[in-house]
């Protein structure tokens, strides 16, 4: 495409319906409240459109059947898509920067083992450390002040942002997405108490963590080894900043875990199971297929599948909306059983 984008240009990408001139010049991509002349921005839904008519952008991403009001068609244009979040997904890569490949080789400042295996293709950062018979895939991009352990094991097209550390024996897939400071393969937390008085024994943890393909960590999450065997983690899960697995969880494919969420040791999530920010789950509770849990839920007990629990503890949320709607009114149904109860004390005194 052409540096000068156009809604019609843009529509054509996006294979949207226009209503409004093709002709319109495009050169940035913002939200409804921060735009002006020029902006793309979008509307998925029928509570944004009725902001349209007030703000500043050229055009608009539209959701099909959305109802635009106000809208002047002489003047600016919609772009009607099937679903508008999906249609920006693909401008957003149209507007991206271009990113600028590292050099293909091994830095002069990186110290990589002789028994490393490293392909001709991958880019290792400088300050890096690769450790003896590790192992890196064609096309991996390795950044700056990574460490990776003896006997890892990193596959093709993988990309390692700076500042990760991934231990012995670790696994990654292909085409995965490390962001900063991601710690993989560290101890899991396990003590016991000491049987020869105060104090605690520190459990060592001899497993593993096996990651799969298309895996996105974000920065600062921490997955702990496995005390036995692996901790895993599915093809195609994505999991969000600053979130803490414990060893031996086995998490399935697809899944999306999002900030703040920490998993106790050896919990299971199924596939396509969606945890919410800062939920917290215990130790050996397992998620089913297609579950999610509400954020902020605190789960004590295994989840179904396709269920959605929210609450702390959580619960099934059909079953406890009741229950959070009589709380919202609580107050209320204490004060009035507190005057039936001095009626009650006024009458049995007459009586």
């Amino acid at each position: 495409m052409a540096d000068e984008r156009t809604t019609g240009s843009i529509g054509e990408a996006v294979g949207a319906e226009l209503a409004g001139p093709a002709d319109i010049v495009i050169d940035r991509l913002e939200t409804m409240d921060a735009s002006k002349p020029g902006s793309l921005t979008f509307i998925r839904s029928s509570k944004f459109a009725g902001g349209w008519s007030s703000c500043g952008a050229s055009a608009a991403l539209v959701s099909r059947g959305v109802e635009v009001p106000g809208h002047d068609a002489a003047t600016r244009t919609l772009l009607i898509v099937d679903d508008a979040d999906v249609a920006l997904i693909q401008v957003l890569e149209l507007f991206a920067p271009a990113s600028t490949r590292p050099a293909v080789g091994i830095d002069d400042r990186a110290a990589v083992s002789p028994d490393a295996q490293v392909a001709p293709s991958a880019s290792i950062g400088p300050g890096c450390v690769v450790g003896a018979r590790a192992t890196i895939g064609e096309e991996c991009v390795i950044g700056p002040n990574v460490v990776i352990g003896q006997d890892v094991s990193i596959g093709a097209e993988t990309v390692v942002r700076a500042g990760c550390v991934i231990h012995d024996r670790c696994v990654v897939g292909a085409r995965c997405s490390l962001h900063p400071n991601v710690v993989i393969g560290a101890d899991g937390f396990g003590y016991r108490p000491s049987p020869d008085g105060p104090g605690v024994l520190k459990i060592p943890h001899i497993g593993n963590v096996r990651i799969g393909d298309d895996v996105e960590i974000g920065a600062n999450a921490c997955i702990d080894r496995g005390k036995l065997g692996s901790t895993i983690v599915g093809d195609g899960t994505k999991i969000d900043n600053l979130v803490q697995i414990g060893h031996n969880c086995v998490i399935g494919r697809a899944c999306l875990i999002c900030g703040h969420a920490g998993l106790s040791g050896s919990v299971t999530l199924g596939d396509g199971v969606v945890i919410g920010g800062g939920v917290g789950i215990a130790d050996n509770v397992s998620l089913g297929d297609g579950s999610s849990v509400a954020a902020g839920s605190g789960v004590m007990n295994d989840v179904p599948a396709g269920e959605v629990w929210v609450g702390l503890p959580a619960a099934n949320m059909r079953a406890s909306a009741p229950n959070y709607a009589a709380f919202r009114s609580l107050a209320e149904h204490v004060r009035e059983i507190k005057k039936l109860g001095k009626r009650v004390d006024r009458l049995e005194g007459g009586s």
